[in-house]
């Protein structure tokens, strides 16, 4: 029986060290993540970068989500349309159009908004409007857009469902810059810009904790309870079966 009482400890023990060691590690996720966002909110709030400071950038990282306003030709031979790109419930396209800066000749890729499609001809590409000559855009420094899931070979051509940079580069010949822009403001040229906030999930680590801690908490309880606050004629009968119990 001694044996059993130590496994069984053993095996409480570490149940409920593992919870408690992951319960704090979501913890600690849901700090990091939290602390990423108020960097983001940081740089928000800065000046806006122009184009002799974007030609400048010390690194995608530290100046990720920045403001900026700066002034360019589009390239509009190089306009993708990302499929199944989704706007406040509504399925449609991210439209992507490279910038050629005034003043560095600096080329960027800018996120100019969305558009909803044809449902009816599922091929065609909506029309919008780019405007020739001198435009002014102002946006955020961002990442180009997430990936969806694409079976087989990357697309090319107008309408595709993901874009690489580095791969978008050879294709279009253009030196384009590590980073995109994500232009803001109200719609425009037929593209609306109410972009998603970014989901990073805090409350689900704060979930995952609560749950890692309730488990530590479940198996603790359940030993104590098996062990030394259930009836003493239970245990009796546990380790004498053959032995009616002792009557109260």
């Amino acid at each position: 029986m001694k044996r059993k009482f130590y496994l069984v400890t053993a095996a409480a023990l570490f149940f409920a060290s593992l919870g408690i060691y992951l319960g704090f590690w979501q913890l600690g996720r849901a700090a990091q993540k939290e602390a990423m966002h108020a960097a983001m909110q940081a740089q928000a709030r800065r000046a806006p970068l122009d184009a002799a400071a974007l030609a400048q950038l010390p690194g995608l990282a530290a100046t990720l989500y920045r403001p900026v306003r700066v002034a360019g030709t589009w390239e509009s031979a190089h306009t993708v349309y990302l499929d199944n790109r989704q706007m406040d419930g509504k399925v449609g396209f991210f439209v992507l159009t490279p910038l050629r800066l005034q003043t560095s000749g600096q080329v960027v890729l800018v996120q100019r908004g969305w558009v909803g499609r044809n449902f009816e001809v599922r091929d065609q590409a909506p029309a919008v409007q780019t405007p020739p000559g001198l435009v002014w855009v102002e946006g955020q420094i961002a990442p180009p857009p997430s990936k969806l899931y694409e079976p087989g070979a990357p697309g090319t051509g107008l309408i595709r469902q993901n874009l690489d940079l580095d791969r978008f580069r050879s294709e279009s010949g253009l030196a384009l810059a590590d980073f995109t822009i994500r232009q803001s403001g109200p719609p425009s040229d037929g593209l609306r810009r109410d972009w998603p906030a970014l989901a990073l999930g805090v409350e689900k680590h704060y979930g995952y904790a609560f749950q890692w801690f309730a488990l530590a908490a479940l198996v603790v309880g359940l030993y104590l309870w098996f062990h030394f606050f259930r009836r003493p004629s239970a245990r009796f009968q546990e380790t004498h079966p053959h032995v009616p119990p002792p009557s109260l």
